[in-house]
């Protein structure tokens, strides 16, 4: 079920309202627990069963670790290896198994072996990377010992499947959203109002940058051969702005449905393209992602508690497996392992070259740019179907010379129209100013600065029901 979708706008006001009308805590739970399920199994209703499985492996093994004393390492350890093992493989199978046998028989091939086995015939379920890798996350915590293992089932059930954030997150932790689900929460204006305004400006993002950018996108990078360089860097710079808006707006509604029933979903974006820094970009950019393969990838490497060379190289192999995790191609691996190498560059250049001082305005505006550009140039690789296109685009930026193609005017009205409420709002918010529409001191000014977005949503909004970029991964 897509949040941009009729279906959705009946399916959330039924389940809000049933939701507060229900007295107990049990009964709330079961109701999202089936609500959750539900708009899972509206896209395929088999692969609900992977949730099921998923949950039932990573509840079992939290149980095994919670009964086990702490000084029998071997045991718990064996449970943590049964979870995460178990887990990747559901996700290798559906994810990866056609890019590596695809690998393995051009290898093969190379050298003159007869390989092939047949390709698996089978759609990579939604969300898959998100609710597996929360449920790794949860069962990484219980061997730590930083949280204790939820023992009943639907609550621990409703944690993996909780449909505001299961197909695209943000990736919760267990420690932030279990205990929430705890408590039963009571009706409260300013939780609806906030939640609402949050969905909306979601709505926003989504229909009326990310999906009337990507018009132009698109027709840019099916066809990159029949276009100039300069339209090549203008489509670039745009799919910069269309998966912002595009993931961004899911996280902001996905944030907001849950704040309208009483839940807390930690920031996923903080206006990333104002970052100084590489390093400051992966701080404002999908926080929830980041911030786990930090915590579960990157400090057991080592982090920055070992040599700096080996500082260094756990920072690249991090990135390198979170290009790899949003999606099975060589195109993603290339995106992560030139993230990977700014960071280390700066790292470098930090090191022995210059501290990180950035005191003027002008300075300030020079990283800015600096950063976004760098960053733009990744999402070539991000975008491209496939390496061979990526390389055809960058050859054209290079030698090929023509006019910019603009599209129709109404696309440039839109398009022009939502960048600039975007960068006003991530410019306020960047800088903490006080002046502000949807939450104005005055009554009269929020609710007409809510009528107004409404209607810029239905004037210029795209209703094409266009998927979510990151449904994919």
């Amino acid at each position: 079920m897509l949040f941009n979708s009729l279906h959705f706008l009946l399916f959330f006001p039924i389940v809000c309202l049933c939701y507060f009308l229900i007295p107990n805590k049990r009964g709330r739970t079961f109701l999202l627990l089936v609500s959750s399920y539900y708009f899972y199994m509206c896209w395929k209703p088999a692969y609900a069963l992977l949730i099921l499985v998923s949950t039932a492996v990573t509840y079992g093994c939290a149980l095994w670790l919670q009964r086990e004393p702490a000084q029998n390492k071997r045991r718990r350890k064996r449970g943590l290896v049964v979870s995460v093992v178990l887990n990747l493989s559901i996700l290798f199978f559906f994810k990866y198994f056609n890019f590596l046998n695809e690998n393995l028989f051009a290898l093969m091939s190379a050298v003159g072996i007869n390989w092939r086995i047949p390709n698996l015939d089978v759609l990579l379920p939604v969300g898959i990377s998100f609710y597996i890798f929360q449920a790794v996350g949860y069962t990484i915590d219980v061997y730590r010992g930083t949280i204790e293992a939820e023992r009943d089932f639907v609550t621990y059930a409703l944690f993996v499947s909780f449909f505001p954030q299961l197909v695209a997150g943000p990736i919760e932790r267990a420690s932030h959203l279990l205990p929430q689900f705890h408590s039963c929460h009571s009706f409260c204006y300013d939780d609806v109002v906030e939640g609402f305004k949050q969905m909306l400006w979601g709505y926003f993002m989504k229909l009326c940058v990310a999906d009337v950018v990507a018009v132009y996108v698109d027709a840019v990078f099916r066809y990159p051969f029949m276009h100039s360089g300069i339209t090549i860097l203008m489509a670039i710079v745009l799919f910069a702005l269309q998966i912002y808006c595009d993931f961004g707006g899911y996280s902001l509604i996905a944030i907001g449905a849950a704040r309208v029933m009483g839940f807390r979903l930690m920031t996923n974006f903080q206006q990333p393209y104002f970052a100084l820094s590489f390093k400051e970009f992966w701080k404002r950019w999908h926080i929830s992602l980041s911030s786990w393969f930090m915590d579960y990838l990157y400090i057991p490497l080592g982090g920055n508690r070992v040599r700096f060379a080996r500082h260094l190289f756990n920072l690249f192999v991090t990135f390198l497996v979170s290009g790899l995790w949003h999606g099975a191609s060589w195109n993603f691996v290339v995106w992560g392992a030139l993230h990977g190498t700014y960071l280390v560059a700066e790292k470098l250049y930090w090191k022995y070259v210059r501290k990180p001082e950035m005191q003027g305005w002008l300075s300030r505006c020079l990283h800015t740019v600096l950063t976004f550009v760098v960053v733009a140039f990744t999402w070539l690789f991000f975008r491209a179907p496939d390496l061979e296109c990526a390389r055809l685009m960058v050859c054209r930026i290079l030698t090929a010379g023509g006019s910019l193609y603009v599209g129709s005017m109404t696309l440039l009205v839109s398009v022009v129209l939502g960048v600039v409420l975007l960068w006003f709002k991530d410019l306020k918010e960047h800088h903490g100013w006080r002046f502000g529409l949807l939450h104005s001191r005055h009554a009269v000014v929020r609710y007409m600065s809510v009528v107004m977005l409404i209607v810029v949503i239905l004037v210029f909004g795209n209703f094409d029901n266009q998927q979510f970029i990151y449904f994919q991964f």
